[in-house]
């Protein structure tokens, strides 16, 4: 017993390495081991005997890869919570615990489905696989990613294939290829091991070539815009101090009308200029539009005859709130309606849950600021006949949302954001391409501009532009080709397709080991 005990305590270096491997393999590290991370944990799992063992060993990994590949909470925790770096770290310890709980969620589902229809080792191994990709899939993230980013953030082609099943597709695949993997690695000794080996290979390069052929069968653009990106470098001290009341107003504005101009100036051919997230240091919409700042802006606008996409507060009709907005102003200063407010706004950052019920929370959160709502993906901001689709930072991390602007007919999307919370290791590389891929799901330009980096523009076909740099004041100017009428994508007109299959093969697997247990019982009888 002692010796069966030292044994299996010794197996739990798999979940750890299972952790390392995942980690190590999201942005901006490359995929390099995104096709076999889960194989170490999965292995742990078929031999544990108590949902004790494959609970821990789920937080276990998830523990590790959090740490590895998410470690800019503890940034930005120091950076907007204003703790010292020993709270910041417990914090980070926390979420760390507590932000990815899809692993040990799809362990405890395996672990009740074996012992309801103790089925065989191939079809038990199946199960984790389609369970760890529903969970993935459908569990909540304060930050939803998936595997699939990753090919996109290394520039491979495969990528190419999110038109088609998006890269939520993309992430289920790359888990259930971890299933193919370690039923290769368990015949390994064998032809038939060799053989799987050699087919994942031949399958993964398959679809590079195949993503190579999507991109190069896109329709030709038939029109195109110039936008010059602005990135003022705004200082989180002076945008708080500015958010509460205590000045920095007329030192931001003056700021980014400088830059602005300064890159104007080296390319007079633009369309429209594009600001970051709350660039604009008051309120627009409505009577705001009369302030002393806004006459400043529509004077700059006037002078130098060009439209601007821009940031800015805003007040909701109904509740009195303030909204993160987005606003498009034409070359004349005029603020054309209807503009958009965020609709999906990020906890303990824009609003706090259950605050309307325990309104004491405000009292000890005085940071977290409590926005109202805006309507969703359903308005296109517009002028000089461009169909703009907004969003607002966090929301381009649901295609649900950017599927919203794609169905109004969106010829390319503008995504404002604020990154400076965050450091310039890691969130800024994942949000910029989380962000991004939006634009090859439903093939749209994407034009994403931030207030510290990084800012660029990616086209329909995943090309991304020149990036910014991070931390520095930067003006770009972006030749951004489009297509007048954009036809939906496949994804965007079978979005559930990927998952509805996923849900099928999870049920054939249950039915599949129910018969199992039927045919030994009966053969017992």
């Amino acid at each position: 017993m002692r010796k069966l005990w030292s044994a299996e305590r010794s197996l739990w270096w798999l979940p750890v390495l299972s952790g390392v491997l995942i980690g190590t393999s999201y942005i901006p590290f490359p995929p390099w081991a995104s096709l076999f991370c889960f194989v170490p944990l999965w292995l742990f799992w078929q031999r544990q005997q108590s949902l004790k063992s494959v609970l821990f060993s789920g937080v276990l990994t998830s523990f590790i890869y959090t740490l590895i590949g998410f470690n800019w909470v503890t940034h930005t925790l120091h950076e907007f919570a204003h703790v010292n770096w020993f709270l910041a770290g417990i914090g980070m310890l926390l979420f760390a615990l507590l932000g990815h709980l899809f692993v040990p969620v799809a362990g405890m589902l395996w672990f009740w489905s074996r012992k309801l229809f103790a089925p065989k080792a191939r079809v038990s191994f199946g199960l984790m696989a389609v369970l760890t990709a529903l969970a993935e899939l459908y569990m909540p993230m304060l930050f939803k990613w998936n595997f699939g980013y990753s090919w996109y953030g290394a520039g491979l082609p495969i990528y190419q294939w999110a038109e088609i099943i998006g890269f939520s597709g993309l992430s289920i695949l790359t888990i259930l290829t971890n299933l193919l993997i370690l039923l290769a690695w368990q015949a390994r000794a064998r032809m038939s091991g060799k053989l799987g080996f050699a087919a994942v290979l031949l399958v993964f390069v398959g679809f590079n070539v195949g993503g190579i052929r999507l991109k190069d069968r896109l329709p030709a653009p038939d029109a195109e815009v110039n936008a010059l990106l602005v990135q003022a470098n705004i200082g989180n001290l002076e945008k708080q101090s500015m958010e509460h009341g205590k000045g920095f107003r007329d030192e931001i504005l003056k700021k980014y009308l400088q830059v602005t101009a300064e890159g104007l100036a080296q390319n007079p051919k633009i369309d429209f200029v594009m600001w970051s997230e709350t660039a604009f240091p008051s309120l627009l919409g409505g009577d705001y539009n009369q302030t002393i700042l806004a006459e400043v802006l529509r004077a700059f606008l006037r002078e130098r005859d060009v439209a601007l996409i821009t940031g800015a507060y805003g007040r909701d009709a109904g509740s009195g709130l303030f909204t993160n907005s987005l606003f498009a102003i034409d070359k004349h200063g005029t603020v054309t309606e209807p503009h958009y407010s965020k609709t999906m706004l990020l906890a303990l950052g824009e609003y706090i849950p259950g605050v309307e019920t325990f309104p004491w929370l405000k009292t000890m959160l005085p940071m977290v600021s409590q926005f109202g709502r805006g309507p969703g993906p359903t308005v296109l901001l517009s002028f000089n006949g461009y169909k703009m689709g907004p969003q607002v930072c966090y929301e381009s991390l649901f295609p649900e949302f950017s599927k919203g602007l794609a169905d109004l007919g969106a010829q390319f999307i503008v995504n404002v954001t604020n990154d400076s919370w965050y450091g310039t290791w890691q969130e800024p590389f994942q949000h910029l391409y989380m962000t991004l891929a939006r634009g090859i799901e439903f093939r749209r330009p994407v034009l994403r501009v931030t207030n510290t980096g990084i800012s660029t523009v990616s086209l329909a076909n995943g090309e991304v532009l020149a990036l910014s740099p991070m931390e520095t004041q930067w003006a770009g100017a972006y030749r951004v080709p489009y297509l007048t009428e954009p036809e939906a994508t496949f994804y965007q007109r079978h979005m559930q397709l990927l998952p509805g299959l996923l849900w099928l093969s999870l049920l054939m697997l249950l039915a599949w080991a129910a018969k199992g247990r039927v045919g030994k019982f009966a053969h017992r009888n």
